[in-house]
């Protein structure tokens, strides 16, 4: 079983091969590091090259949205496609803005393209946001579809649901990175939950 986040040590982070645990990864898996490593030579090299560049050269400075940036110029991807949640349109229009002030060709979609109801996702009326009103169901297969027509080179999410994120990913023909994810209950910052689960202990079992 894979548990790194029970580790401790951490030897990996340490560069420290000879100390490493018992049930490491790296103790029990070489070949994939080999495999991996190989990765790196061919086309996903470039992409990992330029983030390893931006993490140092931003550090602690830059906002996520400026790295965003950053490692698209470097990685030559000038084409960004924005898929949004409808919740989160005002952001997603300074985004919008303020990537194409940095020079970006932006395409956007939003969550609910398609006006499709959401029972034909099989919802009852009483499994909805607000019943007795029409909803229109997420649709993260014709965002991701919709930016493929349109030759992105990099897509950034923007606020979509869990699991329509997920279906976004599979489908998208461009890398995926995101600018932020979606947790009404902490202000989308959902590492609030994390860092004061004593807080929000009820909300979390």
């Amino acid at each position: 079983m894979l548990n790194c986040a029970k580790c401790g040590s951490y030897s990996c982070y340490k560069g420290d091969s000879l100390n490493l645990p018992q049930n490491c990864p790296m103790k029990l898996f070489g070949d994939i590091y080999d495999e991996a490593a190989s990765c790196y030579k061919e086309s996903n090299g470039n992409m990992a090259r330029q983030s390893a560049r931006v993490e140092a050269a931003g550090y602690g400075v830059w906002p996520r949205v400026r790295e965003i940036m950053e490692f698209s110029r470097l990685a030559g991807f000038n084409k960004l496609g924005l898929a949004f949640c409808v919740g989160l349109r005002r952001e997603a229009a300074e985004a919008t803005r303020i990537f194409e002030n940095g020079g970006f060709t932006v395409s956007s979609v939003v969550c609910k393209t398609g006006a499709r109801p959401k029972e034909e996702l099989g919802l009852r009326d009483d499994e909805k946001v607000r019943p007795g009103r029409f909803e229109a169901m997420c649709n993260p297969a014709a965002q991701a579809s919709l930016l493929n027509k349109a030759q992105t080179d990099l897509n950034v999410l923007l606020g979509l649901c869990v699991g329509h994120d997920s279906i976004f990913i599979k489908h998208s023909a461009a890398p995926v990175t995101i600018l932020a994810v979606k947790d009404r209950a902490t202000g989308h910052n959902p590492l609030a939950a994390i860092y004061a689960s004593h807080y929000f202990q009820s909300k979390l079992k």
